[in-house]
Parts: structure tokens; C-alpha cells; sequence
């Protein structure tokens, strides 16, 4: 208990978010039966569900394992950064970028016993990745979801009409790998040969992880979540104290501070002139917003106002790069990755990365029409 007490009071960003809600408290129109209702609980029962059971992996130590092998398998440091680059974005497109990342970061981790790659640098392509690689089917991330259910087309419609931007994201993101990740010589630590891990640990975990992803897809997750938590409780009790409950924290404190921010009187009259903006104005909206609140944030709050559609859709999704909020999945992997500094080098790519994504996005839209 004082480990998570101690994660708590280390967190800048939960402090951060705290104090932004109380500023906004006394401004929003609100009734505190609001801010409950406000939480997507959907999202925070899965996001703990997926830390509990990567975190049961990641203590099998199956990770070393796995890791081991990839470092023998690859012998510079170029090609391994693009088989994890292509790792995420593929895994992203089907099992959401969340997801992708619960899987490839902490495995990306275990790399460091055993060479001196830059490790950081490698979750920040991840990161960029999986928003990269999700926004191709109606799965990949919630955005997509919400834009899909409201829409009228059908899986392959959806993913046609994403597939420009796609494509145009992953070779932009194949070349700043190639020419961020020199083709240097991994340099191999010397380790055993064998490497013991918890084979009763592991393919619990692993049986768990399948049973959840299914019952996400059943949408009776809070009961897989009970089963997770009852099975590590007998077994790995660890597990549960080790798992990183202030970033559960931080996005409950994320979406009461975007609640308040869209309840404020000051900000009424310019949410109701969204459905007057022609398509270069909500371009820019969505992209902008993203920044500020976060891309599926943005997606709830513009759907209220204007249909979905091929320009909305592009420029959410683009708008997951750039400053850190611009998409949950960036959190996500900078607060897995433990290092300090890799929240200001996350951002020398990805402000990059959407400048010239707004760009050849706008430009391809504008040719495709």
C-alpha cells in the first residue's frame, strides 16, 4: 500500500489535472451528480483490467524470454526499430492502440537487460505507431468507434476511406524510423543462457488477457474484470499492488476536466458556431482540440454538432500526434516507459510528425476530392 501511496504523491501530471478541475469548479455549470456520470467508466474499467494483466505477464518474466530472443534474432539496432514500428501499427489495427501497446511496451522494456538500445526513443515510435496504424479500421481506437456507430458506412467502406491517410502515415513513419534508429550494431550484454520464468504465471495471465479482449467484445467487462481480480488475488497478489493506480487516477481526472472545460458559459457560444464551419474550419477544430482534450474527447464533443464524415474522421485522427494530450495511447506508453526525460523527447517527433501530417492530410484530402 505505501508503494501506491508513494506513486500518488510522485505524480506531477494527476496533480496537474487536479488542480486545473479545482480551478475550473467555480466557472463550469454543473451539479456534482455531473461529475460521476462524467467518467467513462467503460474505458477505466478496461484500462485496469489490461494494466493487471500485463503486469501478470510482465512478472512470469516471459518478457525476458521473449526479449532474449529478439535480441539474437536481430543483429542491428535499425531493423529491430522497424519490425516494432510495424509490430504496433499492425497489432493496432485490430486489437486498438491501447492494447497494442500493453503488449509491446513492457516487452520493449526487457530489451534493455540485455542491450544498450535507446530504449526510450523505441516507445516513443511505438506511441506514434499505434495512432498511426489504429485509425485504419472502425477497431483501432474509440474515435474510429464513435465515428463508425454514427455513421452510415461499412467496415471495408470505413476502412477505404481511411486508407489514404494510412498509408501516407505509415511510409512518413517507416522513413523518420529509418533515419532515427542508425544501422549500428546492437550492442549484446552478456547474459545466461537460460532465463527462468512462471510458467503457471503466465499462461494464467495469458488465457486471462484472451478471455478479457473477448469480453470487452461482449461488453460484459466488468465482470471479466472481477475474474481477473479474484484469479491474482489467490494466486499474485503482486501483481495487484504493483500495477500503476495513479494513471487510472489520472484519467478519471482527465475526462471531470474536460466535462467542466465544455460546461463553461464563456465557451457555449462558440461550441453552437461549430455546425456552421466549412471543412477547412472543422479541419483545423478537430485537429486543435485533439491537442487540448485529447482526440476522442474531441471526437463526443464535435459529433454533437456536425455528421461524420471523411474530414472529421482524418483530422482526429491526426490530431493523436503532437502535444502529449492529443491521444490517450500517448500516456499510455510515456508512463510505461519510467524515464523523465522521454516526455520532452516524445514531443521532438511528435510535433513533426502532425505538422506534416496536417499538411500532406490536407493536401491528399483536397486531391481526393
Amino acid at each position: 500500500m505505501s508503494i501506491v501511496l508513494r506513486s500518488l504523491m510522485r505524480d506531477r501530471i494527476l496533480h496537474l489535472l487536479l488542480l486545473v478541475g479545482v480551478i475550473l469548479l467555480p466557472f463550469a455549470q454543473y451539479q456534482w451528480s455531473d461529475l460521476p456520470k462524467a467518467v467513462d467508466w467503460q474505458t477505466i474499467m478496461t484500462l485496469t483490467g489490461l494494466l493487471m494483466l500485463t503486469k501478470g505477464l510482465e512478472n512470469s518474466g516471459y518478457f525476458d524470454v521473449l526479449g532474449a530472443r529478439l535480441i539474437q534474432r536481430f543483429a542491428h539496432e535499425r531493423a529491430l526499430a522497424l519490425f516494432m514500428v510495424c509490430a504496433a501499427a499492425l497489432l493496432s489495427t485490430f486489437l486498438t492502440n491501447d492494447v497494442a501497446l500493453f503488449i509491446l511496451v513492457p516487452l520493449t522494456l526487457t530489451l534493455k537487460k540485455f542491450s544498450s538500445l535507446p530504449i526510450s526513443r523505441l516507445i516513443i515510435f511505438e506511441a506514434l505507431a499505434v495512432n498511426a496504424g489504429s485509425l485504419l479500421t472502425p477497431v483501432g481506437n474509440p474515435q474510429n468507434i464513435l465515428l463508425w456507430s454514427h455513421g452510415a458506412l461499412s467496415v471495408p467502406g470505413f476502412i477505404w476511406q481511411m486508407t489514404p491517410l494510412a498509408a501516407m502515415l505509415m511510409v512518413t513513419l517507416m522513413a523518420l524510423t529509418w533515419w532515427s534508429f542508425p544501422a549500428n550494431d546492437i550492442q549484446k550484454h552478456a547474459q545466461d543462457e537460460t532465463h527462468p520464468w512462471q510458467k503457471p504465471l503466465f499462461f494464467v495471465s495469458l488465457a486471462l488477457y484472451v478471455l478479457f479482449i473477448v469480453a470487452l467484445e461482449l461488453k460484459i467487462t466488468g465482470w471479466a474484470l472481477l475474474l481477473v481480480a479474484v484469479c491474482f488475488l489467490i494466486m499474485a497478489r503482486g501483481v495487484l499492488l504493483s500495477i500503476d493506480w495513479s494513471l487510472l487516477l489520472v484519467f478519471v481526472a482527465m475526462f471531470i476536466d474536460v466535462f467542466l472545460l465544455m460546461h463553461l458559459p464563456i465557451l457555449q457560444p462558440r461550441f453552437a458556431a461549430i455546425s456552421q464551419l466549412g471543412e477547412g474550419g472543422l479541419y483545423l477544430l478537430a485537429i486543435g482540440l485533439s491537442q487540448i482534450i485529447s482526440n476522442v474527447p474531441a471526437t463526443i464533443l464535435l459529433l454533437q454538432k456536425v455528421q461524420p464524415s471523411e474530414v472529421l474522421a482524418w483530422a482526429v485522427n491526426i490530431g493523436g500526434f503532437g502535444l502529449l494530450p492529443g491521444s490517450l495511447a500517448n500516456l499510455i506508453a510515456l508512463r510505461m516507459a519510467n524515464d523523465r526525460r522521454v516526455w520532452w523527447q516524445f514531443h521532438l517527433f511528435s510535433l513533426p510528425m502532425l505538422a506534416w501530417s496536417m499538411l500532406c492530410g490536407w493536401l491528399l484530402l483536397m486531391w481526393l476530392r
